[in-house]
């Protein structure tokens, strides 16, 4: 899906989730009781209801809005686990390297199988680059 670069993320969710679960049904992956990290720009009860709505655990850093008061932070973590949270990275150094093809950060195909295609051979490269180690 391609959407405009000024519209932000937390927008874009709520239709996001739609079309994940649609896709993971339509290849008959089970997504329930599975978890789902966000970062702390999406920590809000609405996104929290909207994952839990679609059977998943939801796993979002909570945003402690300049909070200092030790018990409601306190009340803020309680429910964060930061263990799985901690494995997010793993996919965020995947982004990080796919932003070393120039190709890939600015955006210069107007088709998007041209896009994609130019996508998977920057994961190949990826790929390749690990298990030739």
């Amino acid at each position: 899906m391609v959407r405009p670069v000024n519209e932000h993320d937390t927008l874009l969710f709520p239709d996001s989730i739609d079309r994940l679960t649609d896709f993971a049904s339509l290849i008959s992956l089970d997504l329930t009781d599975i978890f789902f990290t966000l970062d702390s720009g999406f920590d809000s009860d609405y996104n929290k209801r909207l994952i839990e709505s679609h059977q998943m655990i939801p796993v979002i850093k909570p945003n402690r809005r300049g909070t200092k008061d030790e018990k409601k932070l306190e009340k803020m973590f309680n429910n964060f686990n930061e263990q799985v949270y901690k494995k997010r990275f793993v996919i965020e150094r995947v982004f990080a390297w796919q932003d070393t093809y120039r190709k890939l950060v600015t955006r210069y195909e107007k088709l998007e199988s041209t896009h994609n295609g130019f996508k998977y051979l920057a994961y190949s490269m990826i790929n390749l680059r690990v298990f030739v180690k």
